[in-house]
């Protein structure tokens, strides 16, 4: 028996990050392919505590239903974080909790997006952004970028000439899949051209409290005067992953648009992931944590780049991130990142091939490096063998060109 689906799973195509992290789950393969936190310093001893304190002093309340905005301590805390390190002025009913802010790129389609409507992004972007707004029906056009940003006289010539434009969707800090940060001035335009062609923006902000070097930056919120912009955060890069607590912010107005809808969707988090949150950040130092965090990853930000100079041809090029979780490269042009990835799953060598992270016009010379999950001797030692693998490849590609 065939049922008859919604139009939409049409547009809806299996994660090829996911397949691959399926296939990372084998024992002994070195991956370099999601945007997997460092396990070890995961704070279980410290979790293991507030969860029974928790339960202790509010069980109750942990296990009862919540609000659908969310638990307000939780929600207070992290208005006052964005105010302080992001420039923004909100209070908790600026705040929605998600599960993750991937909830909320979702629920930004349900709110803004009708069939045929337009969202603009950087070009490449986030692929599960694309994922969660194609289910709307919506179309996509890239804004090219450069290592500062997106490039601002391709976009406000493309808002002048392109209707039915209802979102731009951005990475401003540590992009996720280039790594790259956009400098001050394109954050202050982008949020008066939101403002001036009437257009939300969603500003997308999971990997902005891990920078390693280099000043940070204010958000495009805090240029915004007339509240087009929204933005959403996360526990799982700060934190931990699995309590899938994240959240979106923006004008109190909108929010409650994005309660309505929520509320059809899930109704509320997870009230004791909640509290559970909001007791370790009461007790414990949050900021400790992530340094922790950040001297990790920088070294092995550093071990990465270390290893893509030395043994990988100069035909390949690559970001130098100062934060985040991921670094990009460019082989030659006409070579495929898919048919290196065959050889490489061959050695058990994991990565993602870049053309997932375009909407329309896929560059599969392109592909993501992740550097935070591997200890720095299998980085060592996967880049050795995936670079060769790429020497391997090309010249492969340039007997059969001769």
């Amino acid at each position: 028996m065939a049922l008859h689906l919604a139009h939409r799973m049409a547009q809806i195509k299996e994660s090829e990050i996911r397949e691959i992290l399926k296939v990372t789950q084998q024992p002994n393969i070195i991956s370099f392919a999601g945007g997997l936190p460092a396990p070890e310093l995961f704070p279980i001893e410290a979790i293991d505590k507030v969860q029974h304190l928790v339960l202790q002093e509010s069980g109750t309340t942990a296990l009862q239903y919540t609000t659908t905005e969310g638990f307000a301590l939780l929600r207070s805390w992290i208005a006052k974080r964005m105010n302080s390190r992001l420039g923004t002025s909100f209070d908790q009913d600026n705040i929605l909790i998600t599960h993750g802010s991937q909830q909320g790129l979702d629920l930004s389609g349900k709110v803004f997006l009708n069939e045929g409507d337009v969202v603009l992004c950087e070009s490449p972007t986030y692929l599960a952004a694309i994922s969660a707004f194609k289910a709307y029906g919506c179309r996509f056009i890239e804004i090219p970028t450069d290592e500062n940003g997106m490039d601002m006289e391709v976009l406000e010539q493309t808002l002048k000439g392109t209707p039915h434009i209802k979102l731009i969707y951005v990475i401003p800090t540590f992009q996720n899949p280039t790594g790259k940060t956009w400098n001050l001035e394109k954050r202050r335009r982008l949020a008066a051209l939101a403002t001036e062609f009437n257009v939300a923006v969603i500003e997308d902000n999971p990997y902005g409290e891990l920078r390693f070097e280099g000043e940070d930056l204010p958000s495009i919120k805090s240029f915004d005067k007339t509240g087009q912009v929204l933005c959403t955060g996360s526990f799982s890069k700060i934190f931990c992953p699995g309590f899938r607590i994240g959240w979106i912010a923006g004008d109190k107005n909108l929010i409650r648009k994005y309660v309505l809808i929520k509320q059809g969707t899930d109704l509320q988090c997870n009230t004791v992931a909640q509290m559970v949150i909001a007791k370790y950040l009461a007790l414990y130092d949050i900021d400790e944590h992530i340094q922790k965090i950040k001297t990790l990853y920088k070294d092995r930000r550093d071990v990465t780049l270390q290893a893509l100079e030395k043994y990988f041809p100069d035909s390949v090029q690559f970001t130098r991130p100062e934060g985040g979780l991921f670094t990009w490269m460019e082989l030659p042009e006409g070579t495929s990142a898919r048919e290196l990835l065959l050889r490489s799953l061959e050695k058990k060598i994991a990565f993602v091939p870049g053309g997932s992270f375009y909407p329309n016009n896929p560059k599969e010379n392109t592909l993501r490096l992740n550097y935070s999950n591997m200890p720095e001797n299998r980085i060592q030692e996967g880049l050795t063998i995936l670079g060769q693998l790429v020497k391997d490849y090309l010249k492969d590609g340039a007997e059969k060109m001769s």
